[in-house]
C-alpha cells in the first residue's frame, strides 16, 4: 500500500484510523482513478473515526461527499448524523460500502424524508 500513488495523500488518516483504512483507500482510489473525479480532498471525521472524500464528478459543478465503510461494520443513525454534521450538512452523502473482494457499492443517503423521482 505504501508504494501506491495515493498513499501520500491518505497516509495521515490511514494511520490515524487503521480499522477504517481499507475502506478509505479503496473508495479514494475508485473516485480518483476509476471515476476520475476532480477537486478531490480527504476530510477527517473524528467522531466517526474515519476519513471521508469530497470532490466533483467529471463535467459537473456539484460537490459530492463520500463516507467509506466496510460491509462488516454496523452503521447507526447517530453515526450518519455525525457524518452529515462534520461535512457541514450537505443535502446528501454517498456511503461507500467496501468488501474484501475489492467490490464497492455506493448508497445515496439524504437528510430528512426525500420523495423518490417518478
Amino acid at each position: 500500500m505504501e508504494t501506491h500513488p495515493s498513499y501520500q495523500v491518505l497516509s495521515e488518516l490511514l494511520s490515524k484510523y487503521p480499522r477504517a483504512a481499507s475502506g478509505l483507500f479503496q473508495a479514494y482510489n475508485d473516485v480518483v482513478f476509476a471515476q476520475q473525479w476532480t477537486d478531490v480532498e480527504v476530510v477527517d471525521l473524528p467522531t466517526c473515526a474515519r476519513g471521508a472524500i469530497k470532490g466533483r464528478k467529471p463535467q459537473t459543478d456539484g460537490l459530492l461527499h463520500v463516507v467509506p465503510c466496510t460491509l462488516s461494520e454496523t452503521v447507526s443513525f447517530s453515526w450518519l448524523e455525525n457524518a452529515f454534521t462534520l461535512l457541514s450538512n450537505p443535502a446528501e452523502i454517498y456511503l461507500a460500502i467496501t468488501s474484501e473482494d475489492a467490490s464497492i457499492v455506493y448508497y445515496k443517503i439524504s437528510t430528512g424524508i426525500v420523495k423518490p423521482p417518478v
